[in-house]
């Protein structure tokens, strides 16, 4: 049993709101504490102007060309725009002090805390909503923003914020602790090493998804997609005849638009074939066994480009009910909600024999690789059937037989090939990304825990082990 014993002056002077409870003292907590007290410390609100996003109604413009971005954008180190919806122009200008800039830090406050990501022009214009709070540096600050960033992600930034949570039904970090959050100084040096290591991490992780773009290129070419635009239309007719066999009498569903992107799959040159002909769906449900340890896989850890960002790791008691697919390297998962049919992604080495959701169909085949399975769902030709295929009410989704349904082009083996090599490349990518920003995250606890030079050493050996150059 771990305990604390804390002098009573300090309970009462350590926090304005006078915190007495056992989770606030953890001895983690308190060494963490002592650690961070080795150098001196400035709060956020020192050199940072901290706000949020606008609070209740906000207007959506698809034309617009500003991100309206949330506590899930905050996720992956780097600001990005998945799923974010396009904010309209009146409500940025009368948001300006949430408009965000190049060099920001944004920091998911409410619901998942502690998401904490660098904004890059890539993903701007943007503001953010109220559950997410801009952290802009001083042009005049002694604090580089990938420092900070590091810090924020590293152990004792995500302890301090965790630390700091408070509410009852669903727990969030007001803006002032914050704020209050204390930085420690580390020597200028030092900082700009973290700095190199975390840019150096950011161009791979963009070079990464300059991959899957051209592997998804290189496909759509192949089909005469490359700049087709699907149009949804106001209006159109359909027989009834039409209702009577699909068993739907919805307007989406019928849309021309999913019709015309079946017909251009039907008329590629190498002919085409139903999903459920080339592929296996493994729908058997796997029970997990209460004392033993599994990897389990939820929607929220899929990104943007097919990639699995972490996963959640517990004996099988403590999982969730839905935790009911085991799945294997090579496997394809696919999201069946409608609003995040493009959380697809391909099972590694790495989550072989992990668990995930049966909120995925699983799927493998012997006929088409992994790789290239990958990229059609991803892409137009899998969205827009995927799309079609959604049904009910409360919650919508696609079930399995409108999967099996989903028509695909019967890709040559050479095709193949070239996505298979550009997609492998993207995984490598993406790899020595994150292994050089956990790289940064560790050096800056190690400063914290020992010393600056113990930690600029380890850097340099880890750095040199990988093979890379950091700018001079």
């Amino acid at each position: 049993m771990e305990y604390s014993i804390v002098n009573y002056k300090v309970v009462r002077t350590i926090t304005d709101d006078f915190r007495f409870d056992a989770d606030y003292f953890k001895p983690k907590y308190l060494k963490e504490d002592r650690q961070r007290a080795h150098y001196e410390n400035i709060c956020i609100r020192d050199f940072c102007h901290v706000t949020d996003g606008q609070h209740g109604y906000h207007e959506v413009d698809e034309d617009s060309p500003i991100f309206h971005l949330t506590a899930k954008n905050a996720k992956g180190w780097f600001a990005n725009t998945d799923g974010a919806d396009r904010l309209a122009k009146w409500v940025d200008d009368k948001n300006k002090r949430s408009s965000l800039k190049e060099k920001d830090l944004i920091l998911s406050t409410r619901g998942t805390v502690g998401f904490c990501a660098l904004v890059m022009k890539e993903a701007l214009p943007a503001n953010i909503d109220q559950d997410v709070a801009r952290i802009a540096i001083n042009s005049r600050s002694e604090i580089e923003p990938e420092f900070l960033l590091a810090y924020l992600n590293c152990t004792f930034g995500q302890d301090w914020l965790m630390r700091n949570v408070s509410g009852m039904v669903q727990q969030g970090l007001p803006l002032d602790k914050v704020r209050n959050i204390p930085i420690p100084l580390l020597a200028k040096d030092f900082q700009n090493s973290c700095k190199k290591i975390v840019e150096l991490g950011y161009r791979t992780f963009r070079n990464s998804e300059v991959l899957y773009e051209k592997a998804e290129q290189i496909l759509l070419s192949e089909l005469g997609l490359l700049n087709w635009k699907p149009k949804h239309r106001l209006s159109f007719v359909k027989n009834f005849s039409d209702t009577a066999t699909a068993g739907r009498v919805d307007a989406e569903y019928f849309q021309p638009k999913y019709d015309d992107v079946v017909e251009r799959i039907k008329q590629y040159k190498e002919g085409y074939k139903q999903l459920g002909k080339i592929v296996k769906v493994k729908n058997k449900n796997f029970k997990p066994k209460d004392d033993v340890i599994y990897r389990y896989i939820e929607l929220a850890n899929i990104s943007s480009y097919g990639n699995i960002n972490g996963f959640i790791e517990a004996v099988g008691k403590e999982l969730p009910t839905r935790a009911r697919r085991k799945v294997n390297e090579g496997d394809v998962i696919v999201s069946t909600i409608e609003g995040s049919l493009s959380s697809i992604a391909l099972i590694t080495k790495e989550l072989d024999n992990a668990l995930c959701s049966t909120g995925f169909f699983v799927v493998h085949s012997e006929k088409i690789n992994s790789e290239t399975l990958l990229v059609l769902l991803k892409s137009q030709v899998g969205q827009l059937q995927l799309k079609k295929g959604c049904s009910g009410t409360i919650l919508t989704a696609i079930g399995e037989d409108e999967f099996k349904k989903i028509i695909l082009p019967d890709m040559p083996s050479w095709i193949q090939g070239e996505i298979k090599k550009k997609i492998t490349e993207m995984y490598k990518a993406k790899a020595l990304s994150k292994r050089l920003l956990d790289i940064a995250k560790r050096g800056v606890e190690m400063a914290i825990e020992q010393d600056e030079k113990t930690a600029e050493k380890w850097i340099r050996d880890e750095v040199n082990e990988m093979g890379v150059e950091l700018d001079t």
